[in-house]
């Protein structure tokens, strides 16, 4: 079976379809929960799938930290080895080697950087990182590329660019043939929109199964997020999925899937839930505020998962204000829970021509939790 992507309908520039892979199928908009070092924090693989999860996120440059590339390989393969036998995308790295900034040296064949677990000397080249995901049985693969930190002048992202254009163009003749499995360039270019055109147009040229926007949510805020989007999706492939990689929060979801955004993986939910909040429709809240001391209310009364229907808002304020590891494990699962909703609502909404509306309510809870949150804590 090869990978495909099928485009079942539109709303504007929104899309909903299906990804197909030999590993099962991937709704889109779709969210990946994100496995760092193989494993969904505080969450057993079938807890993962029960949410509505079709895929989820690994990460080359742990993995090739701990417990090695070639150890998981040997073990049958990072689907086997973390107990997830549908498909799996591992970030490549780049964006992990970028942020040790005082431990890693650049140049035109790779990097060269200190690992921060035991501070032994590692290099990451685009050949290898294709390489390592290659062992670990990676269904889709990212490209190696530079992710320049920000705030950022438009020289350094022009010379930053560049070299990740270069590193693409290896990436995809390191992944050669591999039936079933898919390759996804990334553009870059910071907050400037030709950069970010340019960057896309050259990695048309390449020729990708897929195509990610990188180097946001990082610090540029949600409008820039937004016009870096405006600019560059439009000279996307529209017959190839689009993904956002480390987003976001739902109202940076919402406001992505309307501008032709497909895919999306950020460790918030599960970071969030352990420490004490919770994303529901009407906004997030703080398990750890004293109001919920004595509410016998579920969290999220049209919520599915565990914590809501077994569980009040005043058993969950106590076990998080106790520090009790249930407490991470039912607000990372109803988190997860509520994302995987968001994003079948979404797709509901597109296939009936009514995402405006349904962005609209996730704007309106996460604007209106935004501007309470502070006197929330």
């Amino acid at each position: 079976m090869s990978f495909t992507f099928d485009i079942h309908a539109k709303d504007g520039a929104a899309r909903s379809g299906v990804i197909s892979t030999p590993r099962g199928d991937i709704r889109t908009p779709a969210f990946m929960p994100v496995g760092t070092a193989a494993t969904v924090k505080a969450m057993l693989p079938q807890s993962v799938r029960e949410t509505g999860a079709d895929i989820v996120l690994g990460n080359t440059y742990h993995l090739m930290l701990r417990p090695g590339a070639e150890r998981i390989a040997r073990l049958g393969g990072l689907h086997r080895f973390m107990g997830w036998e549908r498909p799996i995308l591992p970030a490549s790295g780049g964006f992990q080697v970028m942020s040790l900034s005082q431990l890693r040296k650049i140049s035109e064949d790779g990097v060269r950087f200190r690992s921060h677990i035991d501070g032994s000397e590692e290099f990451l080249s685009p050949e290898r990182a294709m390489e390592i995901q290659r062992l670990l049985g990676s269904d889709i693969q990212m490209v190696l590329d530079e992710c320049p930190a920000f705030p950022a002048d438009e020289a350094q992202i022009e010379k930053s660019l560049a070299l990740s254009m270069r590193w693409a163009a290896r990436s995809k003749a390191a992944f050669g043939e591999q039936p079933g499995h898919a390759c996804f360039g990334i553009v870059q270019g910071g907050i400037y929109p030709h950069l970010r055109r340019r960057s896309a147009h050259e990695l048309r040229e390449i020729g990708f199964d897929g195509y990610a926007v990188g180097g946001l949510a990082v610090g540029e805020g949600q409008g820039a997020m937004f016009d870096v989007l405006d600019a560059t999706v439009s000279h996307l492939p529209e017959d190839r999925p689009h993904y956002l990689m480390g987003v976001g929060k739902p109202d940076d979801i919402a406001g992505a899937v309307l501008r032709g955004i497909d895919m999306f993986d950020c460790v918030l939910p599960t970071r969030s839930g352990r420490n004490g909040q919770a994303f529901t429709r009407n906004g997030p809240l703080n398990l750890r505020n004293a109001r919920h001391a004595e509410d016998t209310a579920p969290l999220d009364p049209a919520c599915r998962c565990p914590a809501c229907r077994q569980f009040s808002r005043a058993y969950l304020h106590h076990v998080v204000k106790a520090n009790e590891i249930i407490a991470s494990m039912l607000l990372s699962w109803h988190n997860l829970a509520y994302y995987q909703d968001l994003m079948a609502d979404l797709r509901a909404a597109i296939a009936e021509g009514t995402l405006a509306a349904c962005a609209e309510k996730v704007f309106t809870a996460y604007a209106r939790s935004a501007e309470s949150s502070a006197g929330a804590n």
